[in-house]
């Protein structure tokens, strides 16, 4: 039985008055199948009134642009109708995540579905979607190549409950004081302000220019070592790999993998965008999310992944580094699943709760409205 049979069978089991399903957007397209589909068919005739959409977290306040499959259904019984959390910002996506969206429209139009709505993009009138400078305000910077100039960073375990204070008493953007005032998770500390020891690396990261991937580094890395042999021709010295300066140079600035197979392995935050997707890979290595600032030169802390998350302050991970990365990265993020959970309040028909995003985050009433969608 198949992940999604089992999801199905369990609602057969319990009855649930509402469900709810996230999942990546090539579900719509999983071996051929549109997976999403096949549930709300099989959750349809166990007496559900279903719709799925594709929805981005960037949309709803979260950094980070994070596209997802999200279902919802209740029982007909109730008389509900399925809807979706309208977006709260705006954002107009890069080209990537509108030609994925784009190929799951043609899917969806070849093969018909009667249970998928679409949702609109946001509109422009909207408050911008929050940026990666805006998400990390209030954490201590931390400069890699002092940190390794001094040994204060080592190989080794590191533990992501340390605490760490603020830079300042008070939030200084909206959405750093959704993270330090959420509720329930309110802080006057942090933790989790650990990053990896990539000693051969800092120095790289501190001159590429923010938005680059690995071909652009890589060619960047090549073009320097390059003009650092035809300078020591000029001067009389020695350029073969033989000499212990040139190999030692060579080696300490030179990257291992073929740009042409691994074009997405490296990318510098833009400071000004949501990030991209975190993903459970950060728990191997973080060079997809390389800090936006040139002087601190490392990739991001366990908190700042945190942060890009959505997960407030408060929210303490246990363990080492590399299983907190994993488990962000896994994560669905707690102000997305949070839009979403409100709409599910409204469809039905609970009693109406303070909308912590309005205090917080400084948006305007009503955010809890929904929208069905279209075909």
């Amino acid at each position: 039985m198949s992940l999604w049979e089992r999801y199905v069978a369990f609602i057969r089991a319990t009855k649930p008055v509402a469900l709810l399903m996230e999942n990546v957007p090539d579900i719509l397209n999983h071996g051929g199948n549109n997976v999403a589909e096949l549930v709300s068919k099989s959750l349809a005739e166990e007496g559900y009134d279903v719709a799925y959409t594709l929805l981005n977290a960037a949309w709803y306040g979260v950094p980070q642009m994070r596209e997802r499959m999200i279902l919802v259904g209740f029982h007909r019984s109730t008389g509900i109708k399925p809807r979706f959390p309208a977006p709260t910002h705006h954002l107009v996506l890069p080209s990537g995540y509108i030609s994925s969206k784009n190929a799951a429209r043609r899917v969806l139009k070849a093969e018909g579905s009667e249970h998928h709505r679409w949702i609109p993009d946001p509109e422009s009138e909207a408050p911008p979607a929050t940026a990666a400078s805006e998400a990390l305000a209030d954490l201590p910077p931390l400069y890699a190549e002092e940190m390794l100039r001094t040994g204060r960073i080592r190989r080794g375990a590191k533990d992501p409950s340390e605490p760490v204070d603020y830079t300042t008493d008070r939030p200084t953007t909206s959405y750093s004081r959704l993270m330090r005032d959420w509720l329930g998770f309110a802080t006057k500390a942090t933790t989790g302000h650990v990053f990896r020891y990539l000693p051969r690396d800092y120095k790289i990261f501190a001159e590429v220019q923010q938005g680059w991937e690995y071909p652009q580094v890589h060619a960047y890395v090549e073009q320097k070592i390059a003009t650092w042999l035809a300078n020591r021709k000029r001067r009389g010295l020695p350029t073969d790999g033989r000499d212990p300066d040139v190999a030692h140079f060579v080696t300490s600035w030179r990257l291992p993998y073929d740009p042409t197979k691994f074009p997405n392995k490296w990318w510098k935050l833009r400071a000004d965008t949501p990030v991209r997707t975190l993903m459970a890979h950060l728990g191997k290595d973080s060079y997809s999310h390389i800090h936006f600032d040139s002087a601190q030169a490392r990739t991001i802390t366990v908190r700042e992944a945190a942060r890009l998350q959505s997960f407030p302050d408060g929210f303490v991970f246990k363990g080492s580094m590399n299983p907190a990365f994993k488990q962000i990265g896994n994560a669905v993020p707690p102000l997305f699943a949070y839009a979403i959970a409100r709409a599910l309040r409204e469809c039905l028909g609970a009693p109406e709760t303070p909308d912590m995003r309005v205090k917080l985050l400084g948006l305007r009433r009503p955010q809890i409205k929904t929208t069905e969608g279209t075909k």
